[in-house]
């Protein structure tokens, strides 16, 4: 029995991406998945890769006995998203009859290009994938979270905390993500649902390949934590998750938890 056993886990982006040359999880969302997976908890995933959806349900049911829901779902400003959104939560409460845990990972940007040659199609993509994305998922799982005393967990990142070179509209999504999981802390309280915001930085397969087609950039915004090393999507981040959702886990709601290789701070 883990401690997610008989609950239902919503993880945004959790779609199974290619692992690392170690074998580790290649993608925070699929860390995540997998750390969940391990505590017994049904996951509902969404992506907009359908192969990597399916990739993912069947290595963790086959590995960790789970059930998992995967859906379809992209967040973005030429469709209906809260629409999306729904559809996503009526599917969930239908196959699982409960909410638990709503983890907004899902996240697209275009890194790399500079404020002043930022697009409006760019930024929308940010801001729709990320901060829209979240304030959906967040209204549309609020009444099942206060059900069951439950917990989110919204991402956010470096990149708003110190301004990287590059990722305008990627900041401003997560600096967004950051206010409003704030206010629903404060909102939330009195419902039992604890918020918490985490800032990774993790050695994922889409990191790869923004240092390979993007070095000038990778080195102006990526450096090497004091610890020696990148997070692990898994042992690292999703175990941090777990735990933040943990209801055995006291921790105050609304911060922001700022992971750089292992290393947690509360700025």
């Amino acid at each position: 029995m883990g401690y997610f056993t008989e609950k239902t886990v919503i993880i945004t982006g959790g779609g199974r991406a290619k692992p690392l040359e170690d074998g580790s999880a290649g993608s925070i969302g699929y860390g995540i998945a997998i750390a969940f997976a391990k505590e017994g908890a049904n996951l509902v995933l969404t992506g907009r890769n359908t192969t990597k959806l399916d990739e993912a349900k069947e290595e963790l049911e086959r590995l960790y006995g789970i059930k998992v829901l995967c859906v379809q779902a992209d967040v973005n400003s030429g469709t209906d998203s809260e629409a999306v959104v729904k559809n996503v939560i009526d599917l969930t409460v239908k196959e699982f009859g409960r909410i638990d845990v709503l983890i907004n990972n899902a996240q697209a940007s275009a890194s790399g290009v500079t404020l002043a040659d930022h697009t409006t199609e760019q930024f929308d993509l940010a801001i729709y994938s990320g901060l829209y994305s979240a304030f959906y998922y967040m209204k549309a799982c609020y009444p099942y979270l206060k059900e069951t005393k439950g917990s989110v967990v919204n991402f956010a990142s470096g990149a708003g905390l110190f301004g990287n070179f590059g990722q305008c509209a990627y900041a401003a999504a997560k600096e967004g993500i950051r206010g409003l999981s704030r206010v629903a802390a404060t909102e939330w309280g009195k419902d039992g649902i604890n918020v918490n915001v985490v800032c990774p930085l993790a050695w994922t397969s889409q990191l790869e390949q923004w240092k390979k087609y993007n070095p000038e950039a990778f080195a102006a915004n990526v450096h090497m934590p004091p610890m020696g090393h990148f997070g692990n999507s898994e042992l690292e981040i999703g175990r941090v998750c777990v735990q933040l959702a943990s209801p055995d886990f006291k921790y105050m709601s609304g911060e922001t938890l700022t992971l750089e290789g292992g290393m947690g701070q509360r700025p």
